[in-house]
């Protein structure tokens, strides 16, 4: 849902819509970005990302 090119996008789309999610999923939207944050633009497009209901 907010995969729409790199990192950068990724990074803007979820951070835009922290403020409309709940306690919960913004506490994941949170760590995901701490995780995605040290990744370069390189290493970021070699993750493995693919909708939940994918699995």
């Amino acid at each position: 849902m907010y995969n729409e090119g790199g990192k950068q996008e990724v990074t803007a789309n979820i951070t835009a819509a922290l403020p409309y999610m709940d306690a919960a999923m913004r506490e994941l939207a949170v760590r995901t970005l701490e995780k995605i944050a040290p990744l370069s633009e390189a290493e970021y497009a070699e993750l493995a990302v693919y909708a939940a209901d994918e699995i």
